[in-house]
């Protein structure tokens, strides 16, 4: 995997935004590449798992940044999943322009406090930070936390983003189960930014979700738009790199689902 990875040529272009000029109300959600988006509202600009890195270690980047650090827009907040390298990438953290707010799970927040925040919130399960009129929750999740063995002790999760009446779902890593559904019960998620890669083989469906369980989850959250990610970015399991998102549109025409889906290219802002 990792000598494939490293004979594939890198492709993709950071471009300089278009940002768009938004009423209240109006989100716009751009796609920096794997796990990796920001989150614009007229008053908050929020990064999910931030990533710019052409290399993880031995790990290269398949396809670069949707746009540069230096394109973001002053950010408020940063959510991060939990503390796997390709969801919580220090040099990237430490690039960020003084970000006010770090949120993260449990067990995670050690790792952040030299990274330039003006502040570290860790939260449980279904727990939730507020602050002025947005509010963050942190969802279960099934996957696992440890950034280096032994480390068990970290968390992970998916965020629910609330604000001006909107709610936005990052499910950051995990395979399915029935926790979803009560994620669409408590939480009633519009927009929800789902994993579909990293699922071959079938073994690595115990932490991964394809483009089959997306839409499983898509269902249970009741949600009106779903937004892929976590593909064609990092070479992390088997399956061909185009082979997720190819398969989620034919999933999606055959059960009705084309009008909404969302695919999103790296780097082009898209106003919901």
């Amino acid at each position: 995997m990792v000598w494939k990875a490293l004979l594939t040529r890198r492709t993709g272009h950071p471009q300089r935004p278009a940002f768009p000029k938004l009423t209240v109300g109006q989100v716009a959600i751009t796609w920096i590449g794997h796990a990796s988006f920001l989150v614009q509202f007229t008053d908050l600009n929020v990064l999910i798992d931030p990533n710019f890195a052409n290399w993880l270690f031995l790990l290269k980047r398949i396809k670069r940044s949707g746009l540069k650090i230096e394109h973001l827009p002053p950010i408020d907040l940063v959510l991060l999943t939990h503390a796997h390298f390709d969801h919580f990438h220090k040099p990237t953290l430490r690039r960020l322009p003084h970000p006010k707010i770090g949120i993260m799970p449990w067990g995670v927040g050690d790792l952040a406090y030299n990274l330039g925040f003006g502040r570290v919130v860790e939260l449980d399960w279904w727990e939730s930070f507020c602050q002025r009129d947005w509010k963050v929750t942190l969802t279960p999740a099934k996957h696992w936390g440890a950034r280096v063995l032994r480390d068990h002790r970290r968390g992970y999760g998916g965020f629910v983003l609330e604000h001006q009446g909107r709610r936005i779902y990052h499910a950051g890593d995990s395979a399915y189960f029935d926790g979803f559904k009560e994620i669409g019960k408590v939480c009633k998620p519009e927009i929800a930014l789902l994993p579909i890669g990293a699922y071959h083989p079938e073994s690595f469906r115990h932490m991964h979700m394809g483009p089959d369980d997306a839409i499983k989850v898509f269902k249970d959250l009741h949600a009106r738009w779903l937004v892929p990610m976590h593909y064609g970015t990092f070479r992390l399991s088997f399956e061909e790199l185009d082979e997720p998102p190819r398969w989620l549109r034919q999933l999606a025409a055959e059960q009705g689902l084309t009008h909404k889906v969302r695919m999103l290219v790296e780097g082009v802002p898209q106003v919901f």
